[in-house]
């Protein structure tokens, strides 16, 4: 027994030592010298030598003189890698996506449709419709409670306008007794109905074009739009795609090119030439370009253009 116990412990011994120590000291010396670059992150290194970030991670780019990658539901997190899970028929899907179109879509002329969008707002309200941002509250109140918990100026906004009308908090907690002391979500709905009536052609925050893209495109279904590359507004399953489609980064380019030849004192045509070098130098296909379409790594892209063009 004595024997047999003693060979047990020594394999024990042997494969703790083989699969705890040499397996993995032998990966990481593989690692190290054949795939370095990978087995340390994928890290690109900035202008100063110093990472700023990995080529498989995608990072949030928000400058208008940077390509800007897909939308992510884990804010690029990649601690909460997540998809966003929302279904084709969940408004909350399309909402989204109008949030996304309303600043960037352009008519087939080339124009932007975001100044249209104000100018319709405004328009409407003065004009027979003083209650469209309190229909919009009403029908989407999810909508206007995600509008409070968006931004902490947003829930000061209407912790304010609950200070300075008592009655209507009083109303309203008379009529949900369940909400005894209502929070600035709680009184989304009833605030943008007041709003709107003291407010006309106004709204509380300066993103009109994203909010109520989705109604004026209702209003205006005759409108000739370009078409917008599918991943512009869609998030990827991870919600951290590095990559984003040619046709994406092209129709990102006006606005990088125009942002550069502004800071840079240069002609627009000559700056879109160079950049659309640099997207053509970093595309890549599956199968070395034989099978689907081009894409880009954002980082990769934003880098070259720091690299040539210096900080914004």
């Amino acid at each position: 027994m004595l024997q047999t116990l003693s060979k047990s412990v020594l394999l024990l011994v042997s494969l703790v030592i083989l699969t705890c120590v040499v397996y993995p000291f032998a990966l990481w010396i593989v690692g190290q010298v054949v795939f370095p670059f990978q087995a340390n992150g994928s890290l690109l290194n900035g202008p100063d030598g110093k990472p700023t970030g990995s080529e498989l991670i995608a990072q949030p780019f928000t400058k208008d003189e940077y390509f800007q990658p897909r939308p992510s539901a884990a804010s690029y997190d990649a601690s909460a890698s997540t998809s966003s899970a929302l279904a084709a028929s969940n408004y909350a899907l399309r909402d989204r996506i109008a949030r996304t179109l309303g600043p960037i879509v352009k008519y087939q002329n080339g124009q932007a449709v975001a100044p249209d969008i104000e100018k319709w707002f405004q328009k409407d309200m003065f004009q027979g419709a003083p209650h469209i941002v309190s229909q919009w509250a009403t029908l989407h109140n999810s909508l206007a409670q995600a509008w409070v918990n968006a931004d902490p100026t947003h829930a000061s906004y209407v912790d304010n306008w609950a200070k300075a009308h008592p009655d209507i908090v009083a109303n309203y907690v008379k009529n949900n007794p369940n909400t005894p002391t209502p929070k600035a979500a709680d009184l989304a709905v009833v605030f943008f109905q007041h709003f709107s009536t003291d407010h006309p052609g106004q709204f509380p925050s300066s993103d009109i074009q994203s909010i109520f893209f989705d109604m004026w495109r209702q209003d205006h279904p005759d409108a000739m739009l370009q078409d917008i590359p599918g991943d512009m507004v869609t998030t990827s399953a991870s919600g951290l795609d590095p990559h984003i489609t040619m046709e994406n980064a092209l129709y990102q380019l006006d606005r990088v090119a125009t942002k550069w030849a502004a800071n840079l004192k240069r002609h627009p045509a000559d700056v879109k030439n160079e950049i659309k070098l640099i997207l053509q130098k970093n595309s890549q296909a599956p199968l070395g370009g034989l099978a689907g379409e081009q894409f880009v790594n954002v980082l990769k892209v934003n880098l070259d253009l720091r690299m040539r063009y210096g900080a914004p």
